[in-house]
């Protein structure tokens, strides 16, 4: 719950994504779809920016807390990118904003980077993903679903398709993963109880 805020899912848009044509936009028509019937939050991956962190941190050895921050501000400006192509999307970075946009019929897109500073509830490490970021947004939000959006190629079964400490951050909560070319299913995803 957000405040007096049902959230039906958070949904996390996988930054590979970016990698195969039209799989964006795709994703961006399904997640507009989907929030005509579902209350959504969309949490992005971090994509080519935190490609570039992952390089420079290999590079320079950054350490854990600067390689963390760089890469959660990655995911931020994945989120600017997101933004713009979801229909009736509003960038957001608060619990107020989150349930302003929805009360508006938005979707809400999550600038994750000042709330995480805030709260700095994970470790800092490269086994601590987007994805468990997006899974600890869904279980400190009272989503009732976490949906996650990979790459065509990603085997849901694959045990390395989300990073080490997916399970921990997921804490229980009902989730699944669902491959970018098979992203027109999401509304019926979040239909299922």
């Amino acid at each position: 719950m957000i405040g007096s805020t049902r959230l039906d899912a958070v949904v996390k848009v996988g930054g590979g994504l970016l990698r195969e044509p039209g799989a964006l936009a795709a994703t961006a028509a399904a997640l507009a779809r989907a929030a005509e019937r579902h209350r959504v939050l969309v949490v992005t991956g971090g994509g080519p920016f935190a490609d570039a962190v992952r390089a420079l941190d290999r590079e320079h050895s950054l350490g854990d807390d600067a390689a963390h921050w760089m890469a959660v501000l990655a995911m931020e400006q994945y989120a600017w990118a997101v933004a713009t192509t979801v229909s009736r999307a509003r960038l957001v970075a608060s619990r107020e904003e989150i349930a302003a946009a929805l009360d508006d019929r938005a979707v809400p897109v999550l600038a994750p980077y000042r709330w995480l500073r805030e709260a700095d509830p994970l470790p800092h490490s490269w086994d601590v993903t987007s994805d468990s970021i997006a899974a600890w947004f869904a279980g400190a939000l009272g989503a009732r679903r976490l949906v996650l959006v990979k790459p065509a190629g990603a085997d849901p079964a694959a045990p390395d398709v989300v990073d080490p400490y997916f399970s921990r951050a997921l804490d229980g909560l009902a989730h699944s993963i669902l491959p970018a070319h098979r992203v027109a299913e999401l509304a019926g995803r979040l239909d299922r109880p």
